[in-house]
């Protein structure tokens, strides 16, 4: 029986990764490395067209990958409650990255769904329109 700790025995995942297009693929790095603080990990140019990175934090089974194609990479315009979201523990960190992601031109934005306000998140677009929730963990129920 899975405790709450692990993997299903029948999904036995070793790693996460999300991955998804941007026509602003320096951009989008730029936000999530320099702006969030997280690192690349890792990336590859002109494998069959695609160009791409991954970011994250080093050790740890999930990462972010962002994908460009040298024809463009069309994606549908994101809603405005497609959000990534990542719990962190101290409300000084949580303003430290909104201030300075603020000073890079990327303002905390109004949620869509009121939760997240209620509960002290930040939320912030990133240069394609996705949003990213920065939660205080105090803040969960």
């Amino acid at each position: 029986m899975p405790t709450k700790e692990s993997w299903p025995e029948e999904l036995q995942v070793a790693q996460v990764r999300i991955a998804r297009p941007t026509d602003k693929l320096q951009e989008v790095v730029r936000f999530y490395c320099q702006g969030l603080g997280l690192r690349k990990l890792g990336g590859f140019e002109n494998h069959n067209g695609y160009d791409g990175v991954m970011v994250g934090l080093p050790g740890l089974g999930y990462h972010l990958e962002f994908t460009q194609h040298q024809h463009g990479s069309p994606c549908p315009a994101p809603t405005k409650d497609n959000l990534l979201v990542l719990y962190i523990p101290d409300k000084q960190s949580i303003n430290t990255v909104v201030e300075r992601l603020g000073s890079m031109g990327y303002p905390a934005v109004e949620p869509e769904n009121p939760y997240w306000k209620d509960k002290g998140a930040i939320t912030i677009e990133d240069p394609d329109g996705w949003r990213l929730v920065l939660m205080p963990t105090e803040g969960i129920s």
